[in-house]
């Protein structure tokens, strides 16, 4: 017979209260209605309301430069005269044709700002200036920032020295600057905008800091944001809740928990009072290293601090818990979540359906996703991957494929993610013309083909005996400003050797190296490879000293590599002698000195030497 979980409807925390039932059965009846959610998937099941990703929209106003002379008898050889000369006694008919040049040239400049035509914004800047006019520092700033998202770091700098020269800038300005460079990863170009902001009369505010401070955090150096902190706390800025919650998150993944307490307990003694944020990243850390029973002990005196676990939090809890696969804990956290009257959010159940399909519950997983759209909740992309995951890892492609077609039809779009499984599955199941198709309508999708997305079609066009489309693949995808990664060497590297094109790969080798990227011991270990299959033992061993000298640590199959390269040159003696040194050594283990026993068995007049 089969078995069913009767779940009541009559309280918000129906959809919880079998959760460790849900992960070891197969189907759930909901009472009283006594509907059957069957575990039977059919992309036109869900009822989903179309819901299109909404863009950000700004709340600031749109902002304009004000093109007015600030001062009309200022001496027509100064600086912000310009060439411009105006006379003390305007008409009438003067100030109005000025009012409609200023009005055309503000709509003229505030329309390539909306377009995000920044060059053109700034031509217009220069030619308002040019005219006498002040600089609007609102619209300067915004300039700014457009200016650095595309990576024109010198006319950035170029309004920035407007703003100074004709206009009146202000922290904001100077604050946009040292965050264009920190996203850039420019950070000493950060700290010279700072000495320059200070030369200019302003002082930088606790938002000039947090910025710096939390870019040496993301790039992990904390030690320098700990000075930088220093540097705050010496100009007579204070740090806010934000400065510390930075601090607290970078600490706990370099320093551990007990450092980030410490944190916390300075930040107390300075009287600020932490938020959700400050605490939900405490309780992320006392779970990432293991200390469950810390942690819902912490969850549990929130109330006493002033703050009120959210869904936040909890979900912290339940990730954790189900990646040790206590579900029976998971449920008890549920009850909990439930009875302090806090609802799931979607972010709740893509945790579920990640947990559920890990351990193969596929349909079990296709339940809560059920349970989920019936609570009114929107599943987005990051909760259909680990289901399109699991299809392909189970071969059923086709199921995978249809998802796809799904998310699109109800206003779900997939990302660039999702699409990319999609196309690892099929290229490693043989089906590289189905990947092409879906990769050349990317574009289409407004998804369009990352780093990855190209180095799965690369290494299948090229694995498929389409060398040339590979190769041609590489320069579409520079042309594109898709970057190159280690990956994408490592495959073209991989390929090469494969083909017996060792010589090639050594010069893509060294190519890598040129472009800033530090092949590492997988790129040594494939070339490696290539050589010994070649019989280029001498070249091999070259390769593995240069290895060793820029740093790279062999690790054992660089060694198996490397005696299984003797050995099928035809040196099987040479090769069980290497083998039972680096065994001594520790660097291989005994199963592999067994294994390469096997391979390369010797006559039976040496056997008894080894």
């Amino acid at each position: 017979m089969e078995s069913k979980i009767i779940i009541s409807s009559h309280t918000k925390s129906h959809h919880f209260l079998s959760l460790h039932s849900l992960h070891n059965e197969k189907s759930l009846n909901l009472n009283p209605n006594q509907t059957m959610i069957s575990t039977e998937f059919s992309p036109t099941f869900f009822p989903f309301n179309s819901h299109p990703k909404h863009t950000a929209v700004s709340h600031y106003h749109c902002s304009v430069i004000t093109c007015r002379n600030p001062n009309p008898n200022a001496n027509p050889n100064s600086k912000t005269s310009s060439n411009v000369k105006l006379s003390t006694n305007l008409n009438s008919t003067h100030l109005q044709t000025r009012n409609y040049k200023e009005t055309h040239f503000i709509k003229l400049l505030n329309r390539s700002c909306k377009a995000g035509k920044y060059e053109e914004s700034l031509n217009f800047l220069e030619a308002m200036v040019g005219r006498g006019y002040k600089p609007d520092v609102i619209l300067c700033t915004k300039l700014i920032k457009g200016l650095f998202n595309s990576k024109r770091v010198e006319m950035a700098l170029k309004v920035i020295q407007i703003l100074e020269s004709y206009g009146e800038p202000d922290v904001f300005a100077y604050n946009a600057v040292i965050s264009g460079f920190c996203k850039l990863n420019q950070i000493d170009s950060a700290n010279q905008v700072l000495d320059r902001m200070k030369n200019h009369g302003f002082s930088p505010d606790v938002v000039t800091y947090n910025i710096l401070i939390g870019s040496l955090c993301s790039r992990g150096k904390l030690s320098l944001a700990m000075k930088m902190l220093r540097q705050l706390l010496d100009d007579d800025c204070n740090p806010t809740v934000i400065t510390y919650t930075i601090l607290i998150e970078a600490t706990i993944l370099e320093g551990g928990i007990d450092e980030a307490m410490k944190l916390l307990d300075e930040m107390l003694d300075r009287g600020l009072r932490p938020d959700m944020y400050t605490y939900n990243a405490i309780i992320r850390g006392l779970c990432r290293e293991g200390m469950m029973d810390e942690a819902f002990e912490f969850v549990r005196s929130l109330p006493s601090k002033g703050c009120k676990p959210d869904v936040i939090s909890y979900n912290i809890l339940l990730r954790a818990l189900l990646n040790q696969r206590r579900w029976g804990d998971g449920e008890r956290l549920m009850m909990e979540m439930f009875s302090r009257k806090c609802d799931p959010n979607a972010v709740t159940y893509s945790i579920l359906i990640s947990s559920l399909c890990r351990d193969g519950k596929v349909d079990e997983a296709l339940s809560m996703l059920k349970i989920m759209v019936e609570s009114g909740l929107t599943p987005d992309a990051f909760t259909f991957d680990p289901l399109i995951s699991a299809f392909c890892k189970e071969g059923r492609l086709d199921v995978a494929i249809s998802f796809l077609d799904y998310m699109i039809s109800s206003g779900c779009l997939p990302d660039i993610v999702n699409y990319n499984t999609v196309l690892s599955a099929l290229c490693k199941n043989g089906n590289a013309d189905e990947a092409m198709q879906i990769f050349e309508r990317l574009g289409d999708t407004g998804c369009p083909p990352d780093v990855s997305s190209y180095n799965t079609m690369i290494s299948a066009l090229w694995y498929n005996k389409e060398k040339e489309k590979a190769l041609n693949m590489v320069s579409e995808m520079i042309r594109q400003g898709v970057e190159p990664d280690e990956i994408t060497y490592n495959a073209l590297i991989s390929c090469l050797c494969r083909d017996g094109l060792v010589d090639e790969a050594i010069g893509l080798l060294e190519s890598m190296e040129n472009n800033g990227f530090i092949p590492t011991v997988i790129t040594y270990n494939i070339v490696l490879l290539g050589l010994c299959k070649a019989h280029r033992i001498a070249e091999a061993i070259r390769v593995l000293d240069e290895m060793v000298e820029k740093g790279c640590k062999p690790n054992q199959t660089t060694y198996i590599l490397l005696v299984e390269g003797f050995g099928f040159s035809g040196k099987r003696a040479e090769a069980l002698d290497l083998g039972n040194l680096l065994f001594k050594m520790r660097a291989i283990s005994e199963e592999s000195i067994k294994r390469l026993k096997k391979t390369f068995p010797l006559p039976d007049s040496q056997e008894y030497l080894y």
